[in-house]
C-alpha cells in the first residue's frame, strides 16, 4: 500500500518478531471497540488475556466464554471488572492476572473516553446546569483520570511487576522481553477547540511513550503506541453529539480491527523498537516522527465538520454566566 505523503516510508507492512503465542496480556477497556479486537487478536494469536473494564458488550461476553478458564490447553480469558480510576482496582487487577496466569508478559492501558460532555472543559464542575459530574471539590477531571493517569499508573505497575515477578518467574531482560502498548491518538498532533482536554491528554501520552526509548535495549521492556484516527467503535457511534463532527458522504472510518494489527506490530515487530508510536488510519500505517512530522491526513483521519462544530462551543460560552459560579 502507498505511503499517505510523498517522501514517507511505507509502514502497512509488518515483520516477524516477538511470538505472542504463550504469552499472557493485560488489556484495560476490552469490552469494547479497539481493545476488544486486540484482546481477540492476541486470544486468536495464542495469547492469553485478562480483559479488563467495567462491563462487557455482548460480543466481549462471548470472547471470554469462548476462551473461558474450563479449557486444560491453549490461550485463557478472563474478565476482571476494573475501574481504571481507581488505583487499588488497578492493583487488584495485576494481582488477578499473576493469580491465573502466574506472570504478565504484556499490558495494554487502553481504556479511554473522547471528553463527553460530563468531564469537558466546556462543562465545568460546580456551575448550575452544567453536564459536568466532576467534583467542585474533588481536585480532578475524570477525563485525565482515565486518559492520562490510569495508563501512567497502569505502566508504573507492569514495569514493577515485570522487575519482581513472582517466585520462580524470569525476571525481565533483552532475551525475556517485555511489552506495554498506549493508545494515543492522532488528536496527539492536532488541536480540536472542542476537546481541549483529550488533545491535552493524547499529546502527553505521545510524550510518556518516547521517554521510554532506553528502557527497550537495556532492560527488554518495549513501550510504544498506536495513534489511530476516525474509529468506527462506541466511542462514536453511540454519541450523537460526536458523530455531528462527521459527513459520512466525505469522511472514512478506519475499523478497530486495522488498530488491533498495528498494536500487535508494536508487540512483536523486532525492529520497531521502543518509544515509537504508529499512526493507524483507513488502510494505512507510519510512523509518527517526534519533530518535524508531517502530520495525519488522508483516509480514516478527517471530520470534515470539525471547525463547523465550533459554533457549539461558542453558543456555550455566549450564554450568560458562563463559569461566573467558579
Amino acid at each position: 500500500m502507498a505511503a499517505r505523503q510523498p517522501g514517507l516510508k511505507n509502514e502497512t507492512e509488518r515483520s516477524a518478531g516477538y511470538n505472542v503465542k504463550g504469552k499472557t496480556a493485560i488489556v484495560t477497556g476490552a469490552g469494547s471497540g479497539i481493545n476488544f479486537s486486540f484482546a481477540a487478536l492476541l486470544l486468536q494469536k495464542g495469547c492469553s488475556v485478562l480483559l479488563a473494564d467495567l462491563s462487557l458488550r455482548p460480543e466481549a461476553q462471548k470472547l471470554v466464554e469462548t476462551y473461558s478458564s474450563k479449557q486444560k490447553t491453549g490461550p485463557r480469558a478472563v474478565f476482571c471488572k476494573t475501574d481504571v480510576t481507581d488505583w487499588p482496582q488497578l492493583s487488584h487487577m495485576f494481582e488477578t492476572a499473576i493469580r491465573e496466569f502466574s506472570h504478565i508478559d504484556i499490558l495494554c492501558p487502553g481504556a479511554g473516553i473522547y471528553d463527553p460532555h460530563w468531564s469537558n472543559f466546556w462543562h465545568p464542575p460546580g456551575v448550575p446546569e452544567s453536564a459536568s459530574r466532576d467534583s467542585v471539590s474533588g481536585g480532578r477531571y475524570a477525563s485525565l483520570d482515565i486518559n492520562v493517569v490510569h495508563p501512567i499508573r497502569a505502566t508504573q505497575l507492569a514495569i514493577a511487576h515485570f522487575l519482581n515477578p513472582p517466585a520462580g518467574v524470569e525476571k525481565v531482560s533483552p532475551t525475556n522481553p517485555k511489552r506495554v502498548v498506549i493508545i494515543s491518538s492522532v488528536a496527539g498532533q492536532n488541536p480540536n477547540f472542542n476537546t481541549p482536554i483529550y488533545v491535552a491528554a493524547k499529546h502527553a501520552m505521545n510524550g510518556f511513550i518516547r521517554s521510554f526509548g532506553p528502557l527497550d535495549a537495556r532492560l527488554g521492556i518495549r513501550v510504544n503506541g498506536v495513534a489511530p484516527g476516525v474509529i468506527k467503535t462506541p466511542l462514536w457511534t453511540e454519541h450523537p453529539e460526536k458523530m455531528t463532527f462527521l459527513d459520512e458522504s466525505k469522511d472514512e472510518w478506519a475499523t478497530p480491527e486495522e488498530v488491533a494489527e498495528g498494536m500487535l506490530r508494536c508487540v512483536e515487530e523486532e525492529e520497531l523498537g521502543g518509544g515509537k508510536i504508529l499512526e493507524i488510519g483507513a488502510r494505512q500505517t507510519r510512523l509518527v516522527e517526534a519533530l518535524n512530522d508531517p502530520g495525519p491526513s488522508g483516509s480514516g483521519h478527517t471530520v470534515s465538520n470539525l471547525e463547523k462544530q465550533y459554533e457549539e462551543v461558542f453558543g456555550w460560552l455566549g450564554r450568560p454566566g458562563w463559569g461566573a459560579k467558579l
